[in-house]
């Protein structure tokens, strides 16, 4: 079930930290850089954040994967975090995910999302959901980010 995550409540806040950390670990290990934004955050940088969040719970209350968005400027939407917990790997819950953010903004013209380049299971996502590559750059040496847009109406690939 995906619903919406409050960062008011202090309980939801701990387990996307904790979601977050584990997560993100995975994808610094896959890109070789350690330094990514989200494992810098504390509590209160996450609780502070002004991001959205909705999350894939199970029946016991427990967070096994959340998205957050952003809007960075009018009509543009920004997926700025995306983590699922290992032990629920290739359940299609990042897919869920992001067909429900799609979903609930539908009339946004423009989604933004960025991942690293080496990131092959998070390049392979974003492209199975109609996001196209436009743009890619260096945040340190040997390390390359891919930014991805989709259009409004865009079909993905399924």
């Amino acid at each position: 079930m995906t619903i919406e995550l409050s960062l008011n409540d202090e309980g939801t806040v701990n387990q996307i930290w904790r979601l977050q950390q584990v997560a993100y670990r995975l994808e610094a290990e896959k890109i070789g850089f350690i330094d990514i934004p989200p494992l810098l955050d504390t509590y209160e940088t996450l609780r502070d954040c002004g991001e959205h969040f909705y999350g894939e719970m199970d029946d016991d209350g427990e967070l096994l994967g959340a998205i957050a968005v952003l809007s960075e400027g009018e009509g543009t939407l920004t997926l700025t975090r995306m983590m699922v917990s290992p032990g629920h790997f290739r359940k299609g819950i990042a897919g869920r995910l992001i067909q429900y953010v799609l979903s609930k903004y539908s009339d946004i013209p423009l989604f933004i999302v960025s991942t690293g380049t080496r990131n092959d299971p998070a390049f392979s996502l974003y492209l199975k959901y109609g996001f196209i590559p436009f743009d890619k750059y260096e945040v340190a040496p040997n390390v390359e980010l891919t930014t991805f847009h989709r259009r409004l109406n865009q079909s993905s690939l399924e």
